[in-house]
């Protein structure tokens, strides 16, 4: 077995023992069912890919129904999916990994034909920057109270099903970040205003969380939270604004902070002067109070590597890892010449995937890398769901 970093163990300060640092991100691969129940090709899909990885997130689910960003998404919104939500967490869980449930609230970037006929809710009145974007409603203060309390519950379902973990949300444009931006969040309320209120959305969620693990789970619950470093509209989320929020984060219990960039070693999207790279200031940040979770454009070993010379807790692999779902297993083996870095287009079956997720991924402005095609960037600055 080959002496690679990110094959070494991690423990947790709360005393869970991860036993290496690759992580499955949440990737949208839009099989579930149309109401946000667990489907056959969800639990194929994650059967394929556990047991080799040390941490499995899950495609992101819904903690309203209001919440739903697109189609063929989970929703955890309910006690009625908690048994669907149970085999998908043994699935993940396959020969000791852990899988970590994700939660969130789409907020503007949906829809009224995919709400079927409910505007979309938001920190304030204001559309996505994106063509065909509705305006969303401004929610009230009431309101944000109880998603707030919806992620709470979210949690405790997730305890219920068996999942390993949570992460919360904040990244991609979607609602946890639309209160965070100045473009999307106008505000006067405690829900708006300065950088530091416009944390308190948040914050208010991650201590609700944290609450009800207390009440729910046990200690060995991990918990982690999900950021993007900076928008590209104006006025938008810089990285100064960032920074002061992820030092504020690192002070929260929390068990890790994931770093959401479409290329891991992306520099400032605002400031073409600024040659650091975003993750190395966020770790500079950070000050070793949190661990990091790092994705973006990793494919190869070596490329994963790269990230634990930096200093990196842990390195996601997200689209390499729907092309190939032993990715791990077949380093481990020393098989690494056999991991495959495209697909053939019948082989979709093979490695779980639903045809569905071809139309969807050209929505996005990717593809998957198909044999003799090139490979898209697998990013999108807005309403990013599926990470390279």
């Amino acid at each position: 077995m080959s002496d690679y970093k990110f094959l070494q163990p991690y423990t947790f300060k709360n005393g869970v023992k991860v036993k290496n640092r690759v992580v499955i991100p949440p990737m949208t691969i839009a099989s579930s069912l149309e109401e946000g129940s667990v489907s056959r090709d969800d639990l194929f899909y994650a059967g394929l890919r556990s047991g080799g990885v040390g941490m499995f997130i899950s495609p992101v689910a819904n903690v309203t129904n209001d919440g739903k960003g697109f189609e063929g998404e989970l929703s955890v919104a309910d006690d009625k999916y908690i048994p669907g939500l149970s085999k998908l967490a043994d699935a993940m869980k396959k020969g000791g990994t852990k899988a970590i449930l994700q939660i969130f609230h789409a907020g503007r970037m949906s829809d009224s034909t995919i709400l079927r006929g409910i505007q979309p809710v938001s920190a304030s009145a204001v559309a996505a920057p994106r063509d065909g974007m509705e305006t969303p409603r401004e929610l009230s203060s009431n309101e944000v109270e109880a998603i707030v309390q919806a992620f709470a519950d979210a949690t405790r379902r997730a305890i219920v099903a068996g999942f390993d973990g949570v992460e919360i949300y904040g990244a991609n444009t979607y609602l946890i970040q639309q209160f965070f931006s100045p473009h999307s969040n106008k505000r006067t309320d405690k829900w708006g205003g300065d950088v530091e209120k416009r944390m308190t959305f948040a914050l208010e969620i991650i201590r609700a969380v944290h609450d009800a693990i207390e009440e729910y789970g046990n200690d060995d619950f991990i918990l982690g939270y999900r950021i993007s470093p900076e928008e590209i509209e104006s006025p938008g989320i810089r990285i100064d604004d960032t920074l002061k929020f992820i030092d504020k984060l690192s002070g929260q219990p929390l068990n890790y902070l994931h770093i959401s960039m479409g290329n891991a070693w992306r520099k400032s999207l605002n400031n073409p002067d600024d040659d650091r790279y975003t993750i190395q200031r966020i770790k500079d940040q950070v000050k070793g109070r949190l661990p990091l979770i790092s994705v973006g454009s990793i494919e190869t070993p070596e490329d994963a590597e790269k990230i634990m010379d930096a200093g990196i807790d842990f390195v996601a692999i997200g689209r390499e890892y729907l092309r190939e779902p032993k990715w791990i297993d077949k380093v481990i083996s020393g098989h690494e010449e056999t991991i495959r870095y495209s697909i053939n287009r019948d082989a979709l079956d093979e490695i779980g995937l639903n045809p569905s997720i071809i139309e969807f991924l050209k929505g996005l402005g990717t593809e998957l890398g198909y044999e003799g095609e090139q490979k898209g960037d697998g990013k999108s600055e807005y309403g990013v769901v599926l990470d390279s």
